[in-house]
């Protein structure tokens, strides 16, 4: 008799991660330039064809990443796995967009998309080779013929220096600490832990928010390919950026932060 509950099949680290961080989560990443880092990575996009408006961003999170593609007239389905982060999209834009909770490890077919991505290196959570390939073969389910994927990973480089770093970002009255568990010599395709914690400011009112855990898993590059084979993805291109959001060729693990991945349905 199999004992193993739904819990330890499908662990919940993301979502219970970022149902605690969603009322800090724009603050702490303030910084991040969506119109920048997708203004770069459009035209390595288009190179590839993309043609229509129907596009499915998984893992949106507070929807900082679908805002610059509603500016660029796209019709916009978004799912993440938080509610509460999900309630703060749906603060930002009206009924246009539709929002649905979902886990990527198990994503329903929302439609036919002629361009899928998940940004902001959500795909490290998932923290095995399986997860990796049930999502991939979820977000192809949800693919056109002709659709495009996109998505990004974080390159060992960020796990050897974000996840093995101490981050103090104080914003709205609140301090938000970041403490990479990480070491500077982390190794490819391991897990890399870090905590994320909010206590007030002298003389504010702010709530605290106890600490909880992040978990990432690095995917090198060849087990990402793999696994696109293996649920009927063609690869067809990788880049690598560092901070400044320019994407650079060939790939290299030790010097840049992410790896952004464009594949489409085999043929």
């Amino acid at each position: 008799m199999n004992s193993t509950t739904a819990e330890e099949q499908s662990p919940r680290w993301a979502e219970i991660a970022y149902e605690a961080i969603a009322p800090v989560y724009d603050d702490f990443t303030h910084h991040h330039d969506y119109d920048l880092w997708i203004g770069n990575l459009w035209p390595k996009i288009e190179a590839h064809g993309i043609a229509g408006d129907r596009m499915l961003d998984i893992a949106c999170g507070t929807g900082k990443s679908f805002l610059p593609m509603l500016a660029k007239g796209w019709r916009v389905t978004g799912c993440d796995v938080s509610p509460a982060m999900l309630e703060i999209a749906r603060s930002k834009v009206s009924d246009e967009v539709s929002l649905s909770v979902a886990d990527m490890r198990e994503l329903p077919r929302f439609g036919e998309f002629d361009l899928v991505w998940c940004l902001d290196d959500a795909m490290n959570y998932l923290l095995s080779r399986e997860e990796l390939e049930r999502t991939l073969a979820g977000m192809r389910a949800n693919l056109a013929p002709n659709g495009l994927l996109v998505f990004d990973v974080n390159t060992i480089t960020a796990h050897r220096t974000f996840f093995a770093e101490e981050v103090v970002v104080e914003r709205e009255g609140r301090r938000l600490i970041w403490r990479g568990r990480a070491s500077p010599d982390q190794q490819q395709g391991e897990i890399a832990e870090a905590s994320f914690e909010v206590e007030p400011l002298p003389g504010s009112d702010a709530a605290p928010i106890a600490p909880e855990m992040h978990r990432e898993r690095h995917f090198p590059e060849a087990v990402v390919r793999e696994a696109m084979i293996a649920v009927g993805l063609e690869f067809l291109d990788v880049w690598g950026h560092e901070d400044d959001a320019v994407p650079q060729q060939p790939l290299e693990e030790n010097r840049h932060s992410k790896a952004v991945y464009i594949s489409r349905p085999a043929r």
